[in-house]
């Protein structure tokens, strides 16, 4: 299992046992790689929020992450968090089976897959664009991001 962070309190917004993914509402790779995971999580293992979101913002502050310049996608699940490629990991593994090769590229040493991570994101809306606003979710895929109780 990749390596988490822990918190001494669940994190809020969430039920118990749930994933959120938070990733930059503004970045056009980011956004395709939501658009997969609505895609290809047919069991809706994993919620999402942009980072940019009250929700995101919310969850940020929970795990101690920056608000403002955040550069890593985050998976949040009750009192754990994972970062950079770890977080990756994590999600991968609540895709259906025929996604779970890629999670044999975890034993190449943390800070060699990190590193490759950093390079992609602190690169991504150069190498692939940036919206001028965070997107909004499309109607059929509204439920699958999270939202703070009415």
């Amino acid at each position: 299992m990749p390596a988490s962070q822990i918190r001494s309190s669940p994190a809020p917004l969430l039920k118990q046992g749930e994933t959120v993914v938070l990733f930059d509402g503004v970045c056009k790779l980011c956004n395709g790689w939501a658009r997969f995971l609505i895609r290809h999580d047919n069991h809706r293992r994993v919620r999402l929020a942009a980072v940019q979101s009250p929700e995101g913002q919310a969850l940020l502050a929970w795990a101690n992450l920056p608000l403002d310049q955040f550069d890593t996608m985050a998976v949040i699940r009750d009192r754990h968090y994972w970062v950079r490629s770890d977080a990756f990991f994590e999600v991968i593994a609540q895709l259906p089976a025929g996604w779970r090769p890629l999670i044999l590229l975890r034993y190449f040493p943390s800070k060699l897959r990190d590193w490759a991570y950093d390079r992609i994101a602190l690169n991504r809306y150069r190498l692939f664009g940036k919206y001028d606003t965070c997107l909004l979710p499309d109607p059929d895929h509204e439920q699958r991001f999270l939202k703070v109780p009415a």
